[in-house]
């Protein structure tokens, strides 16, 4: 069983790659959203995008979920919400 140390270190380790950062600023400002959106935001590939949701997912940062025929993502930890509404950073133009 992995300490809170350990949980948190992993949850900073997720949010140090600069797309999974703009994924999750995305998600802060928009609430929800799928995988095609965010490739045509960020200029990634979709399986680039893909491997980086993953990460993001298996640190219980995001959720996916079915909508329809799509799979939409939304920010579940409210501790990073709080974060990054305070760092102002879903504002962050590229």
């Amino acid at each position: 069983m992995k300490t809170r140390i350990e949980e948190t270190a992993e949850i900073f380790k997720a949010l140090s790659h600069p797309t999974r950062l703009a994924i999750i600023c995305g998600l802060v400002k928009s609430d929800e959203c799928n995988v095609s959106k965010m490739v045509d935001k960020l200029g990634l590939l979709q399986p680039n995008i893909s491997q980086h949701l993953v990460i993001l997912k298996n640190t219980g940062i995001i959720e996916g979920y079915r909508k329809g025929s799509l799979v939409c993502y939304k920010l579940v930890n409210e501790s990073i919400k709080k974060i990054i509404k305070d760092l102002e950073l879903e504002n962050v133009k590229d």
